[in-house]
């Protein structure tokens, strides 16, 4: 899958024009790409458009028009999609209760260690973490994460962690746009 360019990203102005129509093809394309692995743990999986989406809303939000700015917003953002064979995902860790919250990514923090992704001949993949988000005493509520996944799309996605064991078995239409996502062109 390719990474942002430059010329994929138009001026907050002429991003407003259009909004409506790319927000909903962006939403559209977030659906099968949003897997939650029980109660509270949801996996975003981003690719080019949708962070082109994400690019274009902070530039609006922010009036970004500094060339500068603009290339850095892309340079960040472009984290997230991953490189060959692998699938870039946001890590959402969804406790309402400001309390548990508090107390879970604190007693939660291995958790980062114990997230997989089972390929099709059983085999679990491991995610890579940004490690500019792994606190030393806390866990961050969103997490940056990476599955180096080769050609295969997931079957399945989980977390062994001893005091969160949930599996999720993908549907034929996440299998689809994560393996689409997976054999998209680079360039």
């Amino acid at each position: 899958m390719r990474k942002v360019r430059r010329s994929d990203i138009v001026d907050y102005v002429t991003y407003s024009e259009g909004r409506d129509q790319a927000r909903e093809r962006a939403l559209e394309l977030k659906v099968p790409r949003r897997i939650h692995i029980g109660p509270h743990l949801t996996l975003l999986f981003e690719n080019t458009e949708t962070i082109i989406y994400q690019i274009q809303e902070m530039t609006r939000a922010e009036q970004i028009v500094k060339e500068a700015d603009i290339e850095h917003e892309i340079e960040t953002y472009n984290e997230l999609v991953g490189g060959p064979g692998e699938l870039g995902a946001t890590l959402l860790i969804e406790i309402e209760s400001p309390e548990e919250r508090a107390r879970l990514l604190t007693e939660w923090l291995p958790l980062p260690e114990h997230l997989y992704a089972t390929l099709p001949g059983g085999e679990r993949v491991r995610p890579r973490f940004d490690e500019r988000q792994l606190g030393e005493t806390r866990l961050s509520s969103v997490q940056y994460l990476t599955f180096p996944l080769g050609e295969a799309a997931p079957v399945a996605l989980g977390c062994d962690f001893e005091r969160y064991r949930y599996e999720t078995t993908l549907s034929e239409a996440q299998r689809a746009a994560l393996g689409a996502d997976l054999a998209a062109p680079e360039a």
